[in-house]
């Protein structure tokens, strides 16, 4: 084995692995989704990777998992820096390494995405191989980490208390040995934003590669054009949506810039039927949007995280779209709540609450799988 050390352009090297919705242009990887990741098998004593993080507002950080053990998190800068991943380890044996972006896409920060160049290392890069499952999880900030960092009384919306592996589709992943994306905004809903904002909902971005980051450098980059589904086909679609819906109804109107105003509108204690059919109809179609993409996975509509308020509609809509399409691999399963023992910051589900989803949804799927 040699001690030369040499580097690897990540666009020459196939034996590279990239986890997570983006581009073909390798040149450079670049990651937007939560849990995207770069994966490696190599044999060497030492290997750093060269990585940029642009950003306005929220920076990106990154968890490095070495033999599926997380040793480090890191902030990483917005210019080209190289981040030293392991020294010392034995190059006789092979090691995996997998650099996560921990942060969520950001419509928030046009500028906010993590790139890949190159890495350095005394040794080889050796295939990954492909594991028995592929998993999409799809949801909001719940999906996406959002306060599975930090001490309960933190309350800032900063990049520094999203926590990926500290979520349930990382520790489902990794409890199934499944590769997986992740495709989940803080905020967004079935068919509008917690303030009621109803561009911001996931079923109208989900066809596309990341157009929900409403970048313009992401946009040419190609980030906006269709997804390619036959690439990557999942066998479950766990989708964890309804809580930022229920949201818009105990929240303030939104005027938007035309000067209309939204509202998801309350009669006493319950939704106002028309607006809860609102909700209803986005979620039958989102199902059959997943159906039309993903022809044999099956579809879990998981929720209860923070309240069950959307329970009935989201019920009802499973069984609308059942009797409808006859398709018979489509369920809801029904999520532990988080409660004072189990939240983590900015009043979100924390690590423990999250290990709790993750143990009912192994079962679910190792029943099915």
């Amino acid at each position: 084995m040699s001690n030369t050390i040499r580097e690897v352009l990540i666009k020459d090297e196939k034996n590279i692995k990239i986890h997570g919705r983006t581009v073909e242009n390798r040149d450079p990887v670049t990651l937007v989704w939560t849990g995207s990741c770069i994966e490696m098998n190599v044999k060497c004593s030492e290997l750093s990777i060269l990585l940029a993080g642009p950003y306005e507002n929220y920076e990106n950080w990154i968890a490095i998992e070495i033999n599926g053990a997380v040793l480090a998190r890191h902030m990483i800068k917005k210019k080209k820096t190289w981040v030293k991943v392991f020294r010392g380890l034995n190059p006789a044996v092979v090691t995996n390494v997998k650099i996560i972006k921990e942060v969520q896409a950001m419509h928030e920060d046009v500028e906010h995405c993590l790139k890949a160049y190159a890495v350095k290392l005394d040794g080889e890069i050796l295939p990954v191989e492909e594991r028995p499952y592929k998993l999409e999880f799809i949801g909001d900030s719940i999906t996406s980490g959002e306060g599975a960092f930090g001490a309960k009384q933190e309350e800032e919306w900063i990049s520094m208390f999203f926590g990926h592996v500290h979520s349930y589709p990382y520790m489902v992943s990794k409890e199934l040995n499944a590769d997986y994306r992740v495709f989940s905004k803080s905020g967004w809903g079935i068919y509008c934003s917690w303030d009621n904002q109803p561009r911001l909902n996931i079923p109208s971005q989900y066809e596309n590669i990341c157009s929900a980051t409403f970048s313009e450098k992401l946009a040419k980059k190609g980030f906006c054009e269709k997804n390619d589904f036959a690439s990557w086909q999942p066998d479950a679609i766990l989708v964890n949506l309804g809580t930022n819906d229920d949201g818009a109804f105990h929240n303030p109107a939104f005027t938007d810039e035309n000067g209309v105003t939204h509202k998801m509108r309350m009669k006493g204690d319950k939704y106002l039927k028309k607006d809860g059919d609102k909700v209803k109809n986005a979620a039958v179609e989102f199902l059959k949007i997943l159906r039309r993409n993903n022809e044999n996975a099956r579809i879990f509509w998981c929720y209860g995280m923070l309240g069950d308020g959307m329970k009935e509609i989201l019920l009802a809509a499973i069984k609308e779209y059942k009797e409808e399409t006859k398709d018979k691999k489509v369920a809801f399963l029904e999520l532990p709540n988080t409660t004072e023992e189990t939240v983590g910051s900015r009043m979100h589900p924390g690590k423990a609450s999250h290990e709790k989803a993750a143990k009912v949804i192994v079962k679910k799927l190792k029943s099915v799988l």
